[in-house]
């Protein structure tokens, strides 16, 4: 991922010094588990720890000479420890630190996008607290639809957010296994037992069954839930788009003092950090395809998934990461007009309110079918001359045998559209 969007302490996770100290930190693990054992000495590990250097200048030089960067990485962290360095890497294989070294970064990638997303939810949680009953244009295929309620329009956006939180927490749990299993897995060189021992200092548990990697549909599944929450993000991030278009103007993202729209034109204020989510969003559902191509390798291992590893892991993190926090302060600052939503009503001449009127006359005993084709006749007048709908309505003589003015103030209410909301937030335990 590029810097413009990798934000700490996220992208620190990521840097090539991390990578290799994740390694160490694996062989360690294992040589702790060998003095406990009696594999190796008392004070093998400490020894090692003090001694190695992590330079990856110098594991790149080396690199150069192996075409094997997990080589190149021991040859550069043990030259400088004494007779410790028989211990280390010792009886592993390669993806036995490459693949729980990526268990670690991917567990702890995870717990940062849930704290973001913690932080997402509580601002949508305010933000639905806010507008609970702020009455505003439903919409459905862009027309105007029924009244509804801004806030419980954020509250689907939490709801949804709260979904995402459940499958990244479960994914991230999901990845946190890793592998001491050998070149094909079956232990040849190091018992099970010995691997259950090394995860468990490392905070993750074996593989059921590995072969000489991880199974790559854990890593399949928690770049799915990242894409997931990419596009929750992206809905609510696509309505904000859309709402604050000229036409609209019911909520627009934050716009800083001294902040510009565009090079050319002074006046434009334009939703460009919604563009961007919507554009992260696209970013991380590409990366779900590679991860899922990434599952099916030849025999017990080959490296076709290991340079998209090298890019979709530490991007899939990062742009997760990014959107979430960049999603608090766009909920935190959005800006809603109350008095524009009140306004656009007049745009559809109270046209909204027909399905009301339809129920008002089924309920004083006319035929819905008859009902029906009365509302949208006069639907439709309205909606041609850009006159008012509740006064073509009152004119017409069926109508009025049937509906009272204040049966018609009833129909023409839009606050019989909210009466329910309460119910809805009550799920969520608020009030």
């Amino acid at each position: 991922m590029i810097e413009r969007y990798s934000l700490s302490p996220m992208k620190e996770l990521w840097t090539e010094a991390a990578q290799y100290a994740r390694w160490l930190e694996v062989e360690l693990a294992v040589v702790e588990v060998f003095e406990e054992t009696g594999d190796a000495p008392q004070g093998s590990a400490a020894v090692m720890r003090a001694k190695a250097v992590i330079d990856p200048d110098e594991i790149r030089r080396i690199e150069m000479e192996t075409d094997h960067d997990v080589i190149a990485f021991i040859k550069s962290v043990t030259s400088r420890m004494g007779d410790e360095a028989r211990y280390f890497h010792k009886g592993l294989t390669s993806s036995d630190v490459v693949d729980t070294a990526w268990s670690l970064a991917m567990k702890r990638a995870g717990e940062l996008v849930l704290a973001e997303v913690d932080r997402m939810i509580e601002a949508l949680r305010g933000l639905a607290l806010r507008h609970k009953d702020t009455i505003t244009v439903g919409r459905t295929h862009g027309m105007h639809a029924e009244p509804t309620s801004f806030g419980l329009k954020a509250l689907s956006w939490l709801a949804e957010a709260e979904r995402n939180r459940e499958r990244v927490a479960r994914a991230t749990d999901g990845i946190a296994h890793g592998k001491i299993s050998g070149a094909v897995g079956n232990y040849a060189h190091i018992p099970p037992q010995l691997e259950e021992r090394v995860l468990a200092k490392l905070g993750l548990k074996p593989s059921k069954v590995s072969t000489q990697v991880v199974p790559r549909d854990h890593h399949a599944e928690w770049v799915s839930a990242l894409a997931l929450l990419g596009a929750g993000i992206e809905r609510l991030a696509t309505e904000v788009r859309h709402l604050q278009r000229t036409e609209v103007g019911e909520a627009m993202e934050p716009f800083r003092s001294g902040q510009r729209g565009s090079s050319a034109m002074p006046h434009k204020r334009n939703p460009i950090l919604c563009e961007r989510l919507c554009g992260l969003a696209r970013l991380l559902r590409g990366h779900v395809a590679t991860a899922y191509e990434n599952i099916a390798l030849w025999h017990e291992r080959d490296i076709s998934h290991s340079s998209a590893d090298r890019v979709i892991l530490p991007d899939a993190a990062l742009a997760a990461h990014y959107m979430a926090q960049r999603t608090v302060g766009l909920v935190e600052g959005l800006v809603v007009d109350t008095e524009r939503m009140r306004e656009n009503f007049g745009a559809s001449h109270n046209l909204v309110f027909s399905q009301r009127l339809l129920l008002a006359l089924v309920d004083k005993g006319m035929s819905r079918e008859e009902a029906y084709l009365l509302v949208q006749q006069r639907a439709m007048e309205a909606a041609n001359s850009r006159r008012d709908f509740r006064a073509l309505a009152g004119q017409d003589d069926r109508v009025r045998r049937l509906l009272a003015e204040d049966d018609l103030d009833r129909v023409f209410d839009g606050a019989a559209y909210l009466r329910h909301v309460g119910d809805v937030f009550q799920r969520f335990q608020l009030p």
